[in-house]
């Protein structure tokens, strides 16, 4: 049965999350804060965090930063009412893993867990894959382009991942939203455009030539200039 932690310091949107996670048969484990979650992260290794941004002593992005920096690959789903595009840039550039804004339906949350969760559960594709001079390596979570290894979150690895698995074909963005998140964010949402542009940014790093290419109206493109 996979664990959940979720952490807030709202006790009444805490304790609606729980009967609600609880009902769909997780282990649900929860924290006020930042400094309450890291023991229990060590301690239980929960399959994923469900993490507010704005909490006492430490908030949301910064517990991720330090999971994060400890190497710690768990998967979060980070809950916030800031809406504005710059707020998700700052969120999922602290390492969360999707975004979502409150107020929110039970159902979406639920449906994202689910969706993150299979990440998890899906037994992984072990053969390495390369295009051009990127290469990648799903055993031993190894990225280069060239002789330059690249640090990549889960993430940006599972959306690097599927490009060189279809180098040269256009994939439309609900494609890769599907296969790389788990289901259609929506029109509205810019995570795939958010991640894209921090693997361009890594990929690019050193004045290389840009291989992920945007095909406008549909979606993008692993490709050679």
């Amino acid at each position: 049965m996979p664990t959940v932690l979720i952490v807030d310091d709202d006790q009444k949107l805490l304790k609606m999350l729980q009967r609600t996670l609880k009902y769909e048969n997780l282990t649900v484990l929860t924290a006020s804060n930042g400094e309450e979650a890291l023991p229990i992260v060590d301690d239980q290794a929960p399959d994923l965090l469900i993490v507010d941004w704005m909490m006492p002593k430490m908030d949301g992005v910064s517990l991720i930063r330090q999971l994060r920096s400890e190497k710690n690959k768990t998967l979060v789903l980070m809950l916030t009412a800031r809406d504005a595009i710059e707020n998700r840039v700052d969120g999922l550039e602290s390492g969360a893993d999707d975004y979502l804004v409150k107020p929110f339906a039970p159902a979406e949350l639920v449906a994202r867990v689910h969706a993150l969760l299979r990440r998890v559960e899906a037994k992984p594709e072990t053969q390495a894959v390369s295009y051009a001079d990127l290469f990648l390596d799903p055993t031993t979570h190894e990225a280069r382009r060239a002789e330059t290894n690249l640090s990549l979150t889960v993430t940006e690895f599972n959306l690097l991942h599927m490009f060189l698995r279809h180098p040269r074909q256009v994939l439309e963005r609900l494609q890769i939203l599907n296969d790389v998140w788990g289901y259609d964010f929506g029109g509205d949402d810019n995570v795939l455009e958010i991640y894209v542009g921090y693997l361009r940014k890594k990929l690019e790093a050193g004045g290389r030539p840009r291989i992920i290419h945007t095909v406008r109206g549909i979606g993008y493109v692993l490709r050679e200039a």
